[in-house]
């Protein structure tokens, strides 16, 4: 389960990411709850924008992100979009503390966040493969994610308390000093043990990975799985605060809801770290498992219940996008790893715009039921994109190693041959083009 802790810098950078992360869904709390009950009378819409706000950059700023991961160095590049989210924090902190702040400024905010974001986002996924080997890849990427949610476990439980007790402001002043643990992190990584990057040869083109990702139809199909789930269902905030608010709870009430929902998140991660490789159809069966937990929550009678129902929220969505990530990860060219993992988080993040205001205007409009059976809805339709494709291509039912067979046909010569690279492609993707043998 933790193989990639092997590797020194992996080590590192895992703690780093850990206290950062922390901090961040501290901020993810404290932004929600302000809007929600500070800026706004409860209003789910405006949350909703401040949502699309700082998810759209992502989407609109896809071809030159994926561009800049992988033609510049990682590690520096991390260093400055974390030193920007840093100070950004601060800022939030000063204008909410001195009740500065105003519903425009935090919109403001929220789109320059998104900004920083979509730059620092395909770096740290593709960042991972400068630290440990492909066969270690997905391992890797579950235990990001395992990070991801141990800091979900633990921050929004903590900002719920600190906001009753100091106030909203302090907690984003909290979050700028957890930016340190991964500029420090970054700063004692040994280079010299990086594991090298593809060498960019002659010309590298940003239409590359759109290129790549058309000719791939198990990538689309991902693509558009994750879209669903990222534009309709992954509106958590929305989905905890409103309903925290409907069964009479406070800050510390919404804030244990996404601890909650942390403990089956976590534990999907660390699963998804015991697997040998990530597959495609665990990608579907979660996208089924979680529209099947949404129902449930939409249907919850009472706080705990809801509560409750979360852990399986929780673990179904972080099955589906950590094997999903992991698959994409290490199914992908080397040279172009940085360009597509940009789409990957340009679609799952950039649905945000697209479905964050719309569900906020129905929880406002129809209630949070409503809203939470129209993402359990999403789940239902990307499990039968997913299962569709499946049936069709054959993929259901073909052996998990036929893959790695060579079938040898006696009648015929044995030959080698190497795939055409189109035109349209740069020098740099033909460069890394595999030499295979016909099946």
């Amino acid at each position: 389960m933790f193989r990639s802790f092997s590797v020194f810098n992996y080590r590192v950078w895992f703690i780093g990411a850990v206290v950062s992360n922390i901090g961040a869904w501290m901020q993810s709390t404290a932004q929600s709850w302000v809007v929600l009950t500070q800026l706004t009378d409860g209003d789910a819409g405006a949350m909703g924008l401040t949502m699309a706000l700082q998810f759209a950059p992502p989407l609109l700023l896809v071809s030159v992100t994926g561009w800049v991961a992988d033609r510049f160095d990682r590690r520096k590049l991390l260093m400055l979009t974390q030193s920007v989210m840093m100070m950004l924090a601060v800022a939030l902190g000063i204008l909410v503390l001195t009740g500065v702040m105003t519903l425009p400024l935090m919109y403001g905010f929220a789109l320059a966040l998104g900004v920083v974001t979509a730059f620092d986002n395909p770096v740290r996924q593709a960042f991972v493969s400068d630290l440990v080997k492909r066969e270690h890849a997905s391992n890797a990427v579950a235990l990001n994610s395992a990070s991801f949610n141990t800091a979900r476990l633990i921050g929004p439980a903590v900002a719920g308390v600190l906001i009753v007790v100091v106030g909203s402001g302090w907690v984003f002043l909290v979050n700028a000093t957890t930016f340190l643990a991964m500029l420090g992190a970054l700063a004692v990584l040994r280079p010299h043990e990086f594991i090298p990057r593809p060498k960019t040869l002659g010309r590298s083109r940003l239409a590359d990975g759109f290129r790549y990702v058309r000719g791939r139809p198990d990538l689309l199909v991902i693509f558009v799985m994750v879209f669903l789930l990222g534009a309709f269902g992954m509106n958590f905030p929305i989905f905890a605060s409103t309903m925290a608010l409907e069964f009479g709870q406070g800050a510390d009430g919404f804030g244990l809801l996404s601890s909650i929902l942390a403990i089956g998140s976590l534990t999907g991660a660390l699963l998804a770290a015991r697997r040998d490789r990530a597959r495609l159809r665990l990608v579907v069966l979660a996208a089924g498992g979680f529209g099947l937990a949404m129902l449930a929550s939409a249907l919850a009678p009472t706080y705990l219940f809801y509560a409750l129902s979360l852990v399986l929220v929780g673990f179904a969505a972080v099955t589906m996008l950590t094997t999903a990530n992991g698959y994409v990860q290490t199914t992908t060219d080397p040279a172009l790893r940085g360009r597509v993992l940009a789409l990957y988080v340009a679609i799952l993040l950039g649905g945000t715009p697209v479905g964050a205001p719309i569900v906020g205007w129905i929880a406002t409009e129809w209630g949070t039921r409503s809203a939470i059976l129209v993402a359990a809805l999403a789940a239902f339709i990307a499990c039968g994109i997913g299962t569709t494709w499946m049936l069709v291509s054959g993929r259901l039912h073909r052996d998990a190693e036929r893959r790695f067979r060579l079938t040898l046909d006696e009648t015929r010569p044995l030959t080698v041959i190497e795939d055409a690279v189109p035109e349209e492609f740069s020098d740099e993707v033909a460069a890394t083009t595999p030499v295979r043998l016909p099946r």
